[in-house]
């Protein structure tokens, strides 16, 4: 056995070890993220409900005010997530940052804190948008809804292997063979195969404008859950279909799960070569969208923090 080969299965091991560590820290970072801003809602609430007349008359005031205990400290966050979000644009710009890390690990957190910076920049400001600080808000948060969507484009664009050059009629062969296996398995109905793997003919997505196909794109996926638990309820008893919430869990059955899974790797991967094309397409608008957005925000978000700091309220 070579060097290479005895190496290959180590690498699968570290690599799926790494992913997998990651995962744990997304997730964390998550539950401390949605935790933080519950808790900072729930305590404030009686407070942001105020009208700004009453607010100073609040024993939470000196807390919760922008340039209070709670309200400064979250603006410090601000600032930290501030820059960090923009590290992941630099790294494709430094080398030696470029070399930290998977682009998609560093994406992961790019888009958590793009989704909990507007959460933190409003709590900081006590839900009080005005000036400089409030259009940079609504822009940011412009740019954060927008960035959910760019993350589902990049998600569509294959990087891997030769995906993106299976023509039409390799797709089609992939397709049959599949229902021939699965068929083969007797595990699941052909119709409900035939509707999960259903996609809108070629032609008709290349004559789509880019608005429609994105929409498209997120009905199919949107659908797929719910066309995955009808195949489940159809191989189901009753008893299975309420434990499993109508199909939508997993169940304990080993070789449908695993059909199931083929069916659905199998779904996504037509869908995603299908709209490659109008994904691209869309992608690179996207970028020409998000881009002055995001430069723009930061801009009036440095005039806001260098208004603070030079007037002194801090």
């Amino acid at each position: 056995m070579s060097a290479n080969a005895a190496a290959a299965p180590a690498a699968i091991v570290a690599a799926g070890n790494e992913q997998r560590g990651h995962h744990i820290r997304l997730v964390a970072a998550y539950v401390i993220a949605i935790s933080l801003t519950v808790a900072i809602v729930v305590y404030g609430f009686g407070y942001y409900t105020l009208s700004v007349a009453d607010r100073p008359f609040s024993p939470k005031h000196g807390m919760l005010r922008p340039s209070g205990v709670v309200g400064l400290k979250l603006g410090f966050l601000g600032l930290a997530m501030f820059f960090t979000i923009f590290l992941y644009p630099l790294r494709k710009r430094w080398a030696w940052l470029g070399r930290q890390g998977s682009a998609r690990h560093w994406l992961d957190f790019h888009v958590l804190l793009g989704l909990w910076a507007p959460f933190v920049i409003a709590l900081h400001s006590s839900f009080k948008f005005r000036g400089f600080a409030g259009i940079a808000f609504w822009i940011m948060l412009a740019v954060s809804l927008s960035g959910v969507i760019g993350r589902y484009l990049y998600a569509q664009i294959p990087r891997s292997l030769h995906a993106a050059e299976i023509s039409r009629k390799e797709l089609q062969e992939r397709q049959e063979a599949l229902l021939a296996q699965l068929r083969q398995q007797k595990v699941l109905p052909e119709k409900g195969l035939s509707l999960l793997l259903k996609l809108p003919p070629a032609d008709k997505v290349a004559s789509q404008n880019m608005l429609f196909a994105l929409i498209s794109m997120m009905i199919i996926d949107l659908m797929r859950p719910l066309r995955i638990a009808k195949l489940r309820r159809q191989a189901l008893g009753w008893g299975e279909c309420f434990s499993t919430l109508g199909g939508l869990r997993h169940t304990s059955h080993r070789e449908l799960e695993q059909a199931i899974d083929l069916a659905r790797e199998e779904a996504s991967s037509a869908k995603r070569i299908l709209f490659l094309d109008r994904a691209e397409q869309v992608f690179h608008l996207w970028h020409v969208v998000h881009k002055p957005f995001s430069y723009t925000f930061a801009l009036l978000a440095l005039i806001h923090i260098g208004v603070v700091f030079a007037m002194g309220y801090f």
